[in-house]
């Protein structure tokens, strides 16, 4: 699209409603002086005023006028850290389009959108997680995106993961993934498989320079790179997309992983908690070497001053990979601007400017490949994130995490072994998906 092509729709579109509603009336100003009455004064100027002439913008100066009022506004919904950086860039967007921009900080919209969209109430553009766009497209609440050309412009990981049953629904701003924490004080070089991991954190142990070699921060997305690595997985995926039908709770992959976890706890070198804050400090102060965590931990972990690396994940029988997580924005399908709404996500939003700017007030990999972060951890994090598995978009993942999580509370606390507490674990899964249960209110 030409760069002047959003302002010429908008153009068109005005026009339509002009016509639409019969053409502009003469200019009177009213004045409300009850409910039902309206009185109508026509202002003249007096004797004693001088009328100055109004002096109309010239086309080229027509850009410099700031407008403070708009025939059309679109109303973004967006996070706490995402609010500020778009109403930073509102100014230049309505000032180049004459189209108003409306920031809402809305933190519980993943449960009023789909309430407030239904009743003609919601967003024109809203902030997602891709992994909540399923249930939203099968509803009819999103709007799809052709981004033509510019889709080469992204990473492809973050346009899979916005792509549900082959359409693009979100334009991708971010990713967020787990990556692989060592101590550098502690460890010369990563290790290459878990067992390493494993024989290091012994040794470590073993002269009294550690208390384990690893504590997990959950049971599930926080052990997953642990998971994949011995060939676990959640659902089937034969490329076109996730397979509901296909759910890896019990693979022999996932039980591989869960016996290494059991094996290692009663080894003495992984905890047996699974506290976050216990895992973190663990290893801030170098009773652990070795530690999966996010973007969003950086600031901690660096604010601790422990002597930290951040790397890929080792293999088990194979690479292991993390969730990847895409941040973007999508449109509402049942907005009245619809159009409207695309059109800016993908003329405005979707350039090297606009992009930059996400990038620089974010903590989070850029999903745009001309603008990467310049945090060196971040672009690591980035590079894990290419080998990286987008979270399951589809509503059947809801289904997943109570039963895969208590299958692994019962591995890790000795209760049951990983063969009987994933099976157990998979069969309560496809029954919820079946419908055979109901799911915990």
């Amino acid at each position: 699209m030409q760069k002047h092509t959003l302002r010429t729709l908008f153009m068109l579109l005005t026009a339509l409603l002009l016509v639409a509603c019969g053409g502009p009336e003469d200019s009177t100003d009213e004045t409300f002086t009850g409910e039902d009455e309206v009185a109508t004064v026509v202002i003249e100027p007096t004797v004693e005023e001088e009328v100055e002439d109004v002096v109309e913008p010239t086309p080229e100066s027509a850009d410099e006028v700031i407008q403070t009022e708009f025939d059309t506004t679109l109303v973004v919904w967006a996070d706490e850290l995402l609010s500020p950086v778009v109403n930073q860039i509102k100014g230049e967007f309505e000032a180049e389009y004459g189209i108003g921009l409306q920031v809402e900080n809305v933190t519980d919209r993943y449960d009023q959108f789909p309430v407030a969209a239904a009743a003609g109430e919601g967003p024109d553009i809203v902030l997602l997680a891709h992994d909540r766009i399923g249930g939203y497209y099968d509803s009819g609440l999103l709007a799809t995106l052709d981004l033509g050309d510019l889709e080469d412009e992204f990473a492809p990981a973050a346009i899979e993961a916005f792509t549900y049953k082959g359409d693009l629904v979100g334009l991708p701003y971010a990713t967020e993934n787990l990556a692989f924490f060592y101590n550098a004080d502690l460890v010369e070089t990563p290790p290459a498989t878990w067992d390493e991991a494993m024989q290091i954190g012994q040794e470590l142990v073993d002269a009294g320079e550690a208390t384990y070699a690893l504590a997990l921060t959950g049971t599930t997305y926080d052990a997953f790179p642990l998971d994949t690595a011995f060939g676990g997985y959640v659902f089937g995926n034969d490329g076109s997309g996730y397979d509901a039908s296909d759910v890896g709770i019990d693979s022999d992959g996932m039980i591989a992983a869960g016996d290494f976890v059991q094996q290692n706890i009663e080894a003495g070198l992984i905890s047996d908690s699974t506290d976050w804050d216990t895992a973190h400090l663990q290893f801030e102060t170098g009773e652990i070497p070795f530690l999966m965590a996010g973007p969003w931990a950086l600031e901690r972990i660096r604010e601790s001053g422990v002597n930290y690396v951040v790397t890929d994940f080792p293999m088990g029988t194979q690479q292991g990979e993390p969730f990847l997580g895409v941040q973007g924005w999508s449109v509402n399908a049942l907005s009245d601007n619809v159009l409207l709404a695309q059109t800016v996500l993908t003329e405005f939003f979707a350039t090297p400017a606009v992009m930059q700017q996400f990038t620089d007030l974010t903590n989070r990999p850029s999903a745009f490949l001309a603008t990467p972060n310049a945090d060196p951890d971040l672009a690591i994090f980035g590079q894990v994130a290419e080998g990286a598995l987008p979270m399951p978009a589809i509503p059947e993942m809801g289904s997943i995490w109570g039963s895969w999580g208590d299958a692994f509370a019962l591995i890790m606390n000795g209760d049951q072994s990983a063969e009987e507490a994933l099976s157990n674990a998979g069969t309560q899964i496809r029954d919820l998906i079946s419908g055979a249960v109901e799911p915990d209110s």
